[in-house]
């Protein structure tokens, strides 16, 4: 663009978002929220907030003429007290499904965090401006995948040709809630989290709520869960309860049954998968909490260990191969009433195998090449002939 005068600017509507729950007004723009706003009223921890803010799987689509888009927002960027600096996010821009161009943005808020006495500092910035020009000439549809990784304010949309909310392919809407795995972790892009990995070879749109940190059996997100149209659903149960020693086993079976009623309450014969937790060795027979490790800070790595006791499974503390058992004992048990009740272990999206060719670096998350070895796994056995969420090609 030559002038400042060529570009239009198209307001951030609803109908050019995908992938969010609620939209919010500030100052600002518009704040994409994976969360609905009567379940974010009913939760003031600040690592929900965060993780429920930042927008994996958003995405704005749209179609148009345009060989050239720009998109200002306004970030919001965690940092760590002593540890590494966290790595940039990056936006995906897609013409017609491909991959057509990556950027980032500069500028923004930094978020600081002290892990030691979990002090936060908020630290302003500006507005920054992502731009991907020489996109091919014709009407195409575009797709804008904002950073799984970065809290992103919406401030305006920029192009050189008219745009239109994209029509709808009839797609099917897969509906996904998990772990910080399942928000992104460590995955090099918006559009290679695994689960955005595995939409894309199923055919299907995602809404995914994977929520770092968060993935506890809440009633408010199984009610998001419920009230949210959609194809096919799948829940990625338990690292989350074991890391942050949240409960014990008397409470963990009623708190499964009570989350998979209130979905069934809103989607009584829906697909429904329960998918256990991926192999992760610190906790597959030690209990939580995890806990930060800093004796490898020095050269820029921050890990976790395990804090817990495995004596301490005497007294219903939980690992990952106690609720393994308790979720295929509560799918098995439920399923002789909900035929459209599946289960799947983890391991066999990510294993020993696994673990020793792809170890997980911190621990506890995987990288980037883990994302797609698990999005390929769960598109293969989950959306793949056979599978519970076989799409036929729709």
């Amino acid at each position: 663009m030559d002038t400042e005068q060529n570009w239009i600017t198209t307001p951030v509507t609803e109908d050019l978002l995908r992938g969010a729950l609620d939209l919010e007004r500030t100052e600002h723009g518009l704040l994409p929220h994976r969360l609905p706003a009567r379940a974010r009223a009913q939760c003031t921890d600040g690592q929900l907030a965060m993780a429920e803010a930042q927008p994996s799987g958003v995405r704005l689509v749209f179609r148009t003429r345009a060989t050239a888009v720009e998109l200002d927002t306004l970030r919001t960027k965690m940092a760590y007290v002593g540890a590494p600096p966290r790595p940039d996010g990056v936006y995906d821009l897609l013409v017609d499904g491909r991959l057509a161009g990556q950027a980032g943005v500069n500028g923004g808020n930094v978020r600081l965090v002290d892990m030691t006495t979990g002090s936060v500092e908020n630290r302003p910035g500006p507005v920054g401006t992502v731009r991907f020009p020489g996109l091919p000439e014709g009407v195409k549809d575009v797709e804008i995948w904002l950073p799984y990784n970065e809290i992103t304010e919406l401030v305006a949309l920029r192009t050189d040709a008219p745009v239109e909310p994209a029509t709808d392919r009839g797609r099917k809407v897969w509906l996904h809630h998990g772990s910080s795995i399942s928000h992104g972790s460590d995955a090099a892009s918006p559009t290679t989290i695994w689960p955005a990995l595995a939409a894309s070879r199923g055919g299907v749109e995602l809404i995914n709520l994977g929520l770092g940190g968060s993935a506890l059996l809440d009633p408010f997100t199984a009610r998001a869960l419920r009230d949210t149209p959609a194809d096919l659903i799948s829940v990625k149960i338990g690292i989350n309860i074991v890391n942050a020693d949240l409960m014990r086993l008397r409470a963990f079976g009623p708190a499964v049954h009570g989350f998979l009623d209130t979905i069934r309450e809103g989607h009584p014969t829906t697909p429904l998968l329960v998918v256990s937790p991926v192999l992760c060795p610190i906790h597959e027979d030690t209990p939580g909490p995890s806990a930060p490790d800093f004796s490898n800070l020095r050269e820029g790595r921050l890990q976790f260990m395990a804090a817990g006791d495995p004596a301490e499974r005497a007294a219903g503390k939980l690992t990952l191969n106690v609720v393994r058992d308790e979720l295929s004992r509560i799918v098995k048990q439920r399923a002789t009433d909900d035929p459209h009740l599946y289960y799947l272990d983890g391991r066999e999206l990510y294993g020993e195998a696994d673990f020793a060719e792809l170890p997980l670096p911190d621990q506890l998350h995987p990288d980037a090449a883990t994302h797609h070895r698990i999005g390929e796994r769960f598109g293969a056995l989950v959306f793949g002939p056979g599978g519970p969420f076989t799409t036929d090609g729709a």
